[in-house]
């Protein structure tokens, strides 16, 4: 996908968005009575896609956008989403009990964003053997029928890594907030982040923490590294609800305007740090536009157009024709830097 594609897609989607999507209700799976669940509907029938959407956790404004995609989609092929989930995220085990409920119900597919590589291959493995597809989006696991990838692993790394250059200088220390210390994502782009940061040996990191992708515990380790380390030049946050958290720390510190804040984040949020000159500039790609292919995705799997092998094609609505990568991968796009330049061209989020 070129980059004035990725820009027309986010465009498109701000609309959609704007206009509406489905608000969903509130439930307790069976399996699951301490936790919260929601349920849409995307225009079923009799023998339409049932699939249950997992991401990582409920009540984040990244996966509420997945969510709003993959409901889009499923209106336009007649399939029905149910959104589980657990409440925080971090835990690989919180997602295993909304698994083997979907596995239980029958459902056709699974659409999940793991919380961890290999804890949940288990009941993965025990929902495929049952014939249900499941294809994770955002975060994957060493075990599915299809990875729909944001962006790939290095064009992630590669941003982050231009960021860091540009809002450093070329020199100084950082230090990277990541969400849960097991999220397959995240630890795949800071390990390609640092490859690229040892060629820069004027840049210094730090450290890296966990904030497990709370706002509480990532304002709280913020705080902490900026405590740590008196001479911080800037926090790397490749997780939107962290980078919001540090970004809203730094703002109302002494440290305002001393040290910058970078990342991952969406422009809605991140607009007001934009503004005061808390970040320069961040990336992201379209979360909704993550949810929407990932539902094009399990579609083509279950009608047998692709079986995810390298090489299949299929064609994801308004978005256009995809090609199945290597180890089933499957990457929306690049990413997309928001700056001030831009910002306003971008509501959501």
């Amino acid at each position: 996908m070129k980059l004035t594609k990725a820009i027309a897609a986010l465009a498109a989607a701000s609309l959609a968005l704007i206009a509406g999507c489905t608000t969903p209700t509130e439930g307790t799976p069976s399996s699951s009575a301490g936790d919260t669940s929601t349920a849409a509907s995307g225009g079923s029938s009799s023998g339409a896609l049932n699939i249950t959407m997992l991401p990582k956790n409920l009540g984040n404004p990244y996966f509420d956008q997945s969510t709003a995609g993959a409901e889009e989609a499923a209106g336009e092929i007649g399939a029905t989403i149910t959104q589980v989930g657990p409440t925080t995220e971090g835990v690989a085990d919180s997602q295993v009990e909304f698994i083997e409920a979907a596995t239980q119900q029958g459902v056709t597919a699974i659409e999940l964003s793991a919380n961890d590589k290999d804890a949940l291959c288990d009941s993965v493995k025990a929902a495929q053997a049952k014939g249900i597809k499941v294809v994770t989006f955002d975060s994957d696991t060493s075990c599915r029928d299809l990875f729909i990838n944001q962006v790939s692993v290095d064009g992630v790394a590669q941003s982050l890594f231009e960021m860091i250059e540009d809002q450093t200088g070329g020199s100084g220390e950082i230090a990277i907030l990541s969400a849960g210390a097991n999220a397959t994502n995240q630890n795949a782009w800071i390990d390609a982040l640092k490859k690229l940061l040892e060629t820069k040996p004027d840049i210094k990191l730090d450290d890296v923490v966990y904030g497990d992708d709370a706002d509480q515990k990532s304002f709280d380790e913020t705080k902490g590294l900026l405590s740590k380390y008196p001479d911080l030049k800037l926090i790397v946050a490749p997780t939107t609800v962290g980078i919001t958290a540090a970004a809203r720390y730094v703002s109302s510190s002494d440290k305002k305007g001393k040290v910058l804040v970078t990342g991952l984040g969406t422009p809605g949020s991140m607009k007001p740090y934009l503004a005061d000159g808390t970040t320069k500039e961040f990336a992201l790609w379209n979360p909704k536009d993550l949810g929407y292919l990932t539902t094009y995705a399990v579609k083509a799997l279950v009608d047998g157009t692709i079986t995810g092998a390298e090489g299949d094609k299929f064609t994801a609505g308004r978005l256009g024709d995809y090609t199945v990568g290597a180890n089933g991968e499957v990457p929306l796009g690049p990413a997309f830097k928001f700056n001030a330049s831009n910002i306003d061209q971008f509501p959501w989020g």
